[in-house]
């Protein structure tokens, strides 16, 4: 929470779900290497939330936007509940993780009610997410998407010759897809953790990636076209539980 107060962000105590994320949430940090990536979700005050100045998130970074995250730099990214229920109803990756990341900081009762209601978020519709995060992972690999907006990745490429933390992003994304299509869940810390830390500390080649990596986005594609989970969400659902939670927190002397 130190983090979060050292950003500006307030009031902390409209927080009712806070974690970490990026490679430490996959279980695929590898020593001092990475930046703290923390993420949480917040409830508007109701002000905010009816009225004309909504405030939909919060972003803050100790690194500028013309230079790549070092492993001192510390990213937090924040959203309103009612901004972050519509990403995670459109199938964001990102956003889904939520869901079931286990809470670092804060977990209030209100995160609960969301996450016992969790089935309301998912779809197949999330797997065109997912496989398209993979695809842009791949391209910026490649470079037939660019480099990123911060740029490639120096150190890895000059190490091991490409690019072998997008590489492997792009072997997790598939992954998550595949769980989440077949099971309706995504497990945090990744189960494949050892493989995904193999890949980026370049205990593969390039040719060995881009076989897997083929032949799991075909096992992705599948698990979807046989999946379970409805076509798409219920978003009257989701808003009932949207609100509700609202009501509720606004009942409350928090």
């Amino acid at each position: 929470m130190k983090e979060i107060a050292r950003s500006g962000f307030a009031p902390v105590d409209s927080l009712i779900h806070v974690f970490v994320g990026g490679s430490e949430l996959h279980g695929a940090k590898v020593g001092t290497t990475d930046d703290l990536d923390i993420y949480g979700v917040f409830l508007e005050k109701p002000t905010e939330a009816l009225g004309l100045q909504s405030r939909d998130h919060f972003v803050w970074s100790t690194a500028s936007d013309e230079r790549r995250n070092g492993p001192d730099d510390v990213d937090v990214t924040l959203y309103s509940l009612r901004r972050w229920a519509a990403l995670a109803a459109n199938g964001n990756a990102t956003s889904l993780h939520f869901l079931f990341a286990d809470a670092t900081a804060v977990s209030d009762d209100l995160w609960k009610m969301v996450q016992a209601h969790r089935e309301l978020f998912l779809s197949k519709r999330s797997s065109a997410q997912f496989l398209g995060f993979a695809d842009n992972q791949l391209g910026r690999l490649t470079g037939a998407k660019g480099s990123g907006k911060k740029g490639q990745r120096p150190e890895y490429i000059g190490k091991f010759g490409y690019d072998t933390k997008a590489a492997m992003h792009c072997l997790r994304l598939y992954f998550e897809c595949i769980e989440l299509m077949r099971e309706q869940r995504i497990t945090l810390p990744r189960p494949e953790h050892d493989t995904l830390i193999e890949v980026r500390t370049g205990a593969w080649t390039l040719e060995r990636f881009m076989r897997e990596a083929e032949e799991l986005r075909k096992v992705a594609e599948d698990a979807a076209l046989q999946s379970s989970l409805p076509e798409n969400v219920d978003k009257e659902k989701i808003s009932i539980l949207i609100a509700d939670v609202h009501l509720r927190a606004w009942s409350e002397v928090r």
